[in-house]
């Protein structure tokens, strides 16, 4: 059941969808305006790494 990130074509709002089943995604309407049909963007991620160089910072 994946979440899915969505640009509305009308006002331009990002938002998230959560998608229960492949017919949910007919069912998309922005957030802020209820436009139907807003185009679904790629999705920008963070993965954790188990490299320990990765993200330990000194400071001082």
């Amino acid at each position: 059941m994946p979440i899915y990130e969505y640009e509305c074509q009308q006002c331009g709002r990002r938002f998230e969808y959560f998608l229960r089943s492949c017919g949910d995604e007919k069912k998309v309407k922005c957030s802020k305006c209820g436009a139907e049909n807003p185009k679904r963007v790629v999705s920008s991620f963070v993965s954790k790494s188990s490299d320990s160089s990765c993200g330990t910072h000194s400071y001082g």
